[in-house]
């Protein structure tokens, strides 16, 4: 197993300006999975590192209208053939979750690790993905040990009624399974 603190070896190193210092000594002890699609449903664009890195043009697509100008961030994207890109160290706070709470604790972002699966709520995510996802998931829970089985969520279980991915398409139960087996 590979062990990390900063950045995972096996990702593509991408940098965003969206991101700043975590609130001091607070401990990374949440794992957010999302999804993302940009334009929403297309896969293999340029969308979601133009968006990550504020470099998104509202001319390329007419969705892009409507978010240009975020300041969005994940700290790794799991893209459908399995490549991962990093655009935040883990130790810093990525913009991800936006509004949220978990067991009562607002501002995820303050001690949650964020990862977007490119994808969408209904479409299945592919072997490749889960392979990498595994992967991934497994070096982050080595290096930050108060993420345990039940704070590793979905961006819908920190902010109900306002998120619904990684959706229904994301399996669940042979994710956990492989992570915690």
């Amino acid at each position: 197993m590979v062990l990390i603190v900063e950045y995972f070896p096996h990702a593509i190193r991408k940098a965003s300006p969206f991101y700043d210092e975590r609130p001091a000594e607070t401990a990374i002890s949440l794992l957010v999975i999302h999804n993302i699609s940009l334009p929403p449903g297309e896969f293999n664009t340029k969308g979601i590192e133009q968006l990550f890195t504020g470099k998104l043009n509202p001319a390329e697509h007419p969705f892009y209208q409507h978010i240009a100008g975020l300041e969005v961030s994940a700290h790794c994207v799991v893209y459908r053939d399995g490549r991962i890109e990093q655009y935040v160290p883990f130790t810093q706070r990525a913009w991800h979750a936006g509004a949220s709470q978990f067991q009562g604790r607002a501002r995820c972002n303050d001690f949650a690790i964020g990862i977007e699966m490119e994808g969408t709520d209904d479409m299945p995510y592919t072997e490749a993905q889960y392979g990498s996802l595994l992967q991934l998931s497994q070096a982050i829970i080595a290096a930050f040990p108060a993420i345990t089985c039940g704070r590793v969520v979905g961006h819908t279980d920190i902010a109900p009624g306002r998120k619904t991915d990684p959706g229904p398409a994301f399996d669940w139960a042979r994710y956990r399974q492989a992570l915690f087996a």
